[in-house]
């Protein structure tokens, strides 16, 4: 089944946008952590700047794509579910806005002994959120293979969870030198980042359904 009654280009452009921002957003988001733990802050600051121009026109497009919706150029049964869809991936967005933000406020001290960590940890999470994106786009061309393309999603998901878990433990158990306030800053900056992975599942358990639906 269509998830479009016509040929609505402007709106298909516009979604198809709003995918973009993201896509782009979350390799930024990536190359900024990597230049904040490599103390590179011009080119750090340079990456949060892009994320928050990438952010704002998400919410423009967001913003459009609710209107074009409106226009009834969308099947009545599935608009509530699109512009729920459309909302969790703003989210995503937000929260690689958000965390490069806390992190350009709080500048935390990551000892250079768990940069492997924090890049695995961000590789993982932004990997989540990454093969949500194909699945997003199928679900609009071709809803039948959205479900197989969520598998990676909830993997990289898992995979966030364990990293997560295994630096906290190295942080709190292991690195005496730490006090207990630098630890905790330390698992905040963690949280944030382990975040975004689970939003992209928060997004692929809704898509899931939103696929079994369509196709029924």
């Amino acid at each position: 089944m269509a998830v479009f009654t016509r040929t609505t280009t402007n709106l298909i452009l516009k979604i198809e946008e709003f995918f973009d921002n993201i896509d782009i957003g979350l390799l930024v988001f990536r190359e900024g952590i990597r230049a904040y733990l490599d103390k590179d802050m011009e080119a750090f600051a340079r990456h949060l700047q892009k994320v928050d121009s990438l952010e704002s026109n998400a919410d423009k497009l967001q913003r459009a794509i609710g209107n074009e919706m409106i226009t009834h150029s969308i099947l009545p049964q599935h608009r509530a579910e699109v512009t729920t869809l459309i909302d969790h991936l703003d989210e995503i967005i937000d929260a690689l806005k958000s965390t490069l933000n806390e992190i350009c406020i709080e500048v935390p001290d990551i000892p250079t002994s768990l940069n492997k960590n924090f890049i695995s940890l961000t590789e993982t999470s932004i990997s989540s959120a990454e093969e949500l994106m194909p699945a997003a786009r199928a679900y609009f061309k071709a809803p039948y293979t959205v479900r197989e393309k969520l598998l990676k999603v909830y993997y990289f998901e898992t995979e966030t969870d364990k990293i997560s878990f295994m630096t906290k433990k190295i942080i709190f158990q292991e690195m005496k030198e730490l006090d207990l306030a630098h630890k905790a800053h330390l698992r905040y900056i963690i949280h944030h980042i382990e975040n975004i992975s689970d939003l992209a599942q928060k997004a692929a358990d809704l898509l899931s359904g939103m696929a079994i639906k369509i196709l029924m």
